[in-house]
């Protein structure tokens, strides 16, 4: 009877664990598709705009590359799936895609779209590097042989740009604008005084 209870208890923490993973959606283009809208009340477009960029440039890499037009802006980005076996983690690659924001009055939207994953290799240097310069997109589904693999591929995808949304979501709740770190001058040094 415990043996069953403990069995029971197990399955039932294990299915609550992969309820929670995160999932891409698909669009009406059929692309896979992660997207948010959120509220900020009291805020206005341009005050929700200047925070967005004081975020995208205060990033340290990768960086994203925004080009602004009126209330809606595009950019391009990647985020870095890694792979972990027993203590040592490798990145496998990387996954590109499109982000869109919109601002309006006390709201803003933002979705990552059009995911491709190119895998990496190591080159003569023993550095991770992209191993085409093509991506293969994400929603294409590959043969018998692959198909686990590509699956963690969508699943390391979606948790890394929840994790994206959630430090985007952050940094636009504060109240100021992100402040970009300055260089500190640094002390000029003389060889012209006598008492050394």
């Amino acid at each position: 009877m415990k043996l069953y209870l403990l069995c029971l208890w197990c399955f039932v923490g294990m299915s609550a664990v992969f309820a929670q993973e995160p999932q891409l959606s698909f669009d009406d283009r059929g692309k896979y598709i992660y997207y948010e809208v959120v509220s900020a009340k009291g805020k206005t477009a341009e005050e929700l705009k200047q925070g967005a960029k004081a975020y995208f440039k205060s990033l340290a890499a990768p960086k994203i590359q925004l080009s602004e037009q009126d209330s809606l802006w595009t950019g391009k980005g990647k985020l870095i799936l890694h792979k972990t076996a027993f203590v040592l983690t490798r990145p496998t690659g990387e996954v590109r895609y499109q982000l869109y924001l919109d601002f309006k009055e006390g709201k803003y939207r933002f979705w990552l779209t059009d995911f491709s994953f190119v895998p990496y290799q190591r080159d003569r240097y023993g550095n991770f590097v992209p191993a085409t310069p093509l991506g293969i997109p994400l929603e294409q589904r590959p043969g018998k042989l692959n198909a686990a693999e590509w699956e963690s591929y969508g699943k390391a995808t979606a948790k890394e740009a929840q994790l994206f949304a959630d430090k985007f979501k952050r940094a636009m709740l504060e109240d100021q604008a992100i402040t970009i770190p300055t260089a500190k001058a640094i002390p000029v040094q003389t060889t012209k005084d006598k008492k050394w």
